[in-house]
């Protein structure tokens, strides 16, 4: 902007009309410059709609109530299993073979007797075959086989008969070997140099001879052994076992050994 400056004037009419015209003149562009700035910074605002929308907000639901799990039930006792049924079944009856003889048992003197007794040199006191500690005590060695009264009764009965051969150790004498061949060893065996053994099992009647047909083999080491064995024994002889003095048949194991003589 630019102020213009009133020249002087000589006349002072004119400096007076000139001073106040040069302030209404300055004064208006003044109000002019003010009113304009001051429109310019009142300018009407923009308005601006806005939509607000409200959204209501899903609350959080609450956790379901927990579930309570069942307790688990403790075990039953397992029943015990029924035992089975126990049917009594009777027994039979063994009856033990009777003893051979008897021995006595010396019993210590109650009375003592203060005389000598006269004795008969001629005539045994004692009979050793009835104190062979074989049989039941009280017994004699001539009593009745399986009988069960007491010495000196009459009318003993006796024990249940024994059936079929008897073991070794029910015998008083046992069957021996006293005769006959060998078995032969087999020749194929014999080229070859093998050896073995046969225990066999069979009975030896009161005859002294192999009972046919009684023949167990127990033990083998080869078929040809075995053979060997069967083909010798019914050429064999024994002695037959004894108790009280009478012949019996007897139960025998008895090895046969093939050996090599080198």
């Amino acid at each position: 902007m630019r102020l213009l400056e009133s020249k002087k004037s000589d006349k002072k009419g004119r400096s007076a009309t000139g001073t106040v015209l040069s302030v209404i003149l300055h004064s208006l562009i003044i109000f002019l410059a003010v009113f304009a700035t001051a429109r310019a910074g009142t300018r009407k605002a923009e308005k601006r709609e806005t939509k607000v929308e409200f959204v209501s907000v899903k609350k959080d639901e609450p956790p379901p109530p927990k579930k309570e799990e069942p307790k688990p039930e403790p075990p039953k006792p397992k029943k015990a299993p029924t035992p089975p049924k126990v049917v009594n079944v009777p027994m039979p009856k063994v009856v033990a073979p009777a003893p051979p003889q008897g021995f006595k048992v010396v019993a210590p003197p109650v009375n003592i007797p203060t005389a000598l007794p006269a004795i008969d040199m001629s005539k045994a006191i004692t009979n050793e075959n009835d104190f062979s500690g074989k049989g039941v005590a009280g017994g004699s060695a001539n009593g009745v086989k399986g009988g069960t009264g007491k010495e000196g009764d009459t009318g003993k009965e006796a024990g249940p008969v024994h059936e079929g051969p008897y073991m070794e150790f029910q015998v008083e004498k046992t069957v021996e070997k006293i005769g006959g061949e060998a078995p032969e060893y087999p020749q194929s065996l014999r080229e070859s140099g093998i050896e073995g053994k046969v225990l066999a099992q069979f009975v030896v009647g009161e005859n002294g001879r192999y009972e046919g047909g009684s023949l167990k083999i127990l033990d083998s080491s080869n078929p040809a052994f075995t053979a060997a064995v069967k083909d010798a024994l019914p050429r064999m002889r024994f002695s037959a076992a004894q108790i009280g003095g009478k012949k019996v048949a007897q139960l025998v194991q008895m090895p046969f050994q093939f050996h090599l003589n080198k």
